[in-house]
């Protein structure tokens, strides 16, 4: 549609003076930061973007990720206008509104929350990505702060999107110059901004950000790019409009104060009385979007057969693909270690290759879950940590489905050493608000963990390990999410081992070794980590004198004390654990000296038998 300039003007002002007027009434809240991307807002929502204000699901839509999420008090402001929300902007950052301080999810124009700055890109580049895979015409736009562009996720997000060619993605950064605490490294240098994007292969138009006519041209050449995606680089002022507060310092995170202050403010914006209807306009629908297929697999593993559980990952990622149109995967440059790149067989162009940029690997995965696709992430385990933030805003954005699997885990990767090891991730991922983390022990459990999680909603993290270890399971055996498996059992069980992944098949050898001095040992296999099986453990607690649990993990936050939370003391706990930085060697010489082993495990048995 075409709007008359001078009313997206008048509109611009409408937005700022809601920011002022919002914020002065929560107390708390950044308008200054509103008011340098008031004429992007009021460009992007009442003339470029092809939307429909009555549907916030973005089918067949252009979307915007706001990755500066402290403006969303002009964001609400632009959605009200819109007649997309009936909330009153009055109740920005109050309990009882969806209206909150940073968007999130709570109100349903918010595909992924924003607020820890440098992550939205990721995420608009997943959704673009997505939008490629449907070959819809939709684009997506993500608005930047230039002081966000410190954070290097930026920079991995930037190289992604040119690598694989998102011409749909049209990144706006609204350089204002001035961060939280002062000016950011490159102040109004607009062009360093673009240097930096074209280096990464995007092209760049550099703008007066407060100039309509500018926006909307530069927004044209964007829509007819071809074969990369844009950035526009708009010069801006932080609290555009108002003299006292424009390009000032100390005035990031600062509402205004009622009376006189704020009063002066709306003053010198002006009245800003203006409406423009938003029609609802919408692409054609896109012509590849399949509809999803109940995710389900079928093993076909041999009893005894020595089959490492990142190899059937990778087999069981590849058959799901191949009947399930909504399944794709992304890694980090681990495919060959994670057997992700068997997918390659089955469905190349449901494949992202995302590179040593971890960070960036998860928030494409949440952004192409938002596109209605389940994405498996993979990595070596210990990369993960890289992105946690990541992660931990992925849980605030509530996604649908998102699959993130850890390789390598633990001491019994063998030589590579303390670096590649992981230790932690285990107590990372369930600290997750609403996670789910499981950790099979064989091939059978692998596959159908896999095929659990794509049917698990939320973030799920499957746990793989590297050695080989032998298959325990007959292939119709099922692993639901919150369950156990009992793998010795007897009325005289004397004590409890727990394991899971590699230290499961310790346990079943040390209950062998306490077999033949007469001790009945029940053998859990605790492939649940969260939620975990507690009626499993606390019958085990009722019926045996005490647990030793061996993980290859450190001792905080793992399978240790997952069980002694299950059971609260009503039984004792012997925890095998890796309590120090372990050193290069062979799998079995690490898991003997850091104590986790088939002697270990017996060892602690027989010392809580006999206290």
């Amino acid at each position: 549609m075409s709007v008359d300039t001078a009313a997206l003007k008048t509109m611009a002002n409408r937005l700022r003076r809601h920011s002022i007027l919002m914020t002065t009434e929560a107390g708390s809240g950044h308008p200054s930061t509103c008011m340098s991307a008031a004429e992007i807002f009021a460009v992007l929502y009442f003339d470029e973007m092809r939307w429909d204000p009555k549907d916030p699901s973005g089918d067949d839509a252009d979307v915007l990720v706001l990755s500066k999420g402290h403006a969303a008090p002009i964001q609400w402001a632009a959605l009200k206008e819109a007649g997309a929300i009936s909330e009153d902007l009055m109740t920005l950052r109050r309990f009882d509104s969806p209206l909150e301080g940073h968007p999130t999810p709570l109100s349903p124009w918010v595909r992924v929350a924003t607020g820890s700055l440098g992550q939205g890109l990721s995420a608009a580049a997943g959704m673009a990505w997505g939008r490629k895979l449907d070959e819809s015409e939709a684009r997506v736009f993500c608005l930047l702060g230039d002081g966000e562009c410190a954070e290097g996720s930026v920079w991995e997000a930037a190289q992604f999107a040119a690598v694989h060619g998102l011409d749909n993605l049209t990144a706006i950064v609204d350089v204002n110059r001035l961060g939280q605490s002062g000016p950011t490294a490159y102040g109004h240098d607009v062009e360093s901004y673009a240097r930096r994007f074209q280096a990464w292969g995007w092209d760049a138009l550099v703008i007066d950000g407060h100039d309509v006519d500018a926006l909307r041209g530069a927004f044209a050449k964007a829509r007819n790019t071809k074969g990369r995606p844009v950035a526009i680089v708009c010069k801006t002022f932080k609290g555009k409009g108002v003299s006292f507060i424009e390009d000032k310092d100390a005035w990031h995170g600062k509402p205004l104060k009622k009376g006189e202050e704020m009063d002066k403010a709306l003053a010198e914006i002006g009245p800003a009385e203006v409406s423009i209807p938003v029609p609802a306009r919408r692409y054609e629908p896109a012509p590849n979007r399949m509809a999803a297929a109940e995710p389900r697999l079928t093993p076909a593993y041999e009893k005894g057969k020595e089959v490492a559980t990142r190899e059937a990952y990778g087999a069981a990622l590849a058959k799901l693909a191949a009947d399930c149109p909504q399944v794709v995967a992304i890694d980090g440059d681990t495919k060959n270690s994670t057997y992700t790149e068997k997918i390659l067989k089955v469905a190349p162009q449901r494949y992202a290759e995302g590179y040593i940029a971890e960070q960036n690997m998860i928030g494409v995965a949440l952004g192409v879950s938002s596109e209605g696709k389940v994405p498996f992430a993979a990595s070596f385990a210990c990369f993960l940590t890289r992105g946690y933030d990541f992660i931990r805003m992925a849980a605030i954005s509530r996604p649908k489905h998102l699959v993130l699997t850890g390789s390598h885990a633990g001491v019994s990767i063998g030589e590579d050493g303390a670096s590649q090891m992981a230790l932690e991730d285990l107590a990372m991922m369930r600290a997750i608000l609403g996670a789910t983390v499981l950790y099979p022990s064989d091939a059978v459990s692998a596959e159908r963990l896999v095929e659990a999680a794509a049917n698990t909603e939320g973030i799920v993290y499957l746990r793989m390990s590297r050695p080989k270890t032998p298959v325990l399971y007959d292939n119709a055996e099922r692993f639901p999410v919150g369950g156990s498996k009992t793998l010795r059992s007897s009325a005289g069980d004397a004590v409890t081992l727990v394991g899971a992944g590699v230290t499961l098949h310790e346990a079943l050898k040390a209950a062998d070794a306490l077999a033949k001095d007469g001790i009945a040992a029940r053998v859990i296999d605790l492939y649940s980590v969260k939620p975990v099986d507690a009626a499993t453990l606390l019958k085990a607690a009722a019926e045996t004198r005490g647990f030793v649990v061996a993980e290859d993990h450190n001792a905080c936050g793992g399978i240790g004390e997952a069980v002694m939370a299950a059971v609260n003391g009503r039984a004792r706990v012997e925890h095998l654990a890796v309590r120090e930085i372990p050193r290069s060697g062979p799998p079995t010489v690490l898991m003997h000296a850091y104590g986790i082993d088939a002697d270990a495990i017996a060892a602690a048995a027989r010392r809580l038998l006999s206290a």
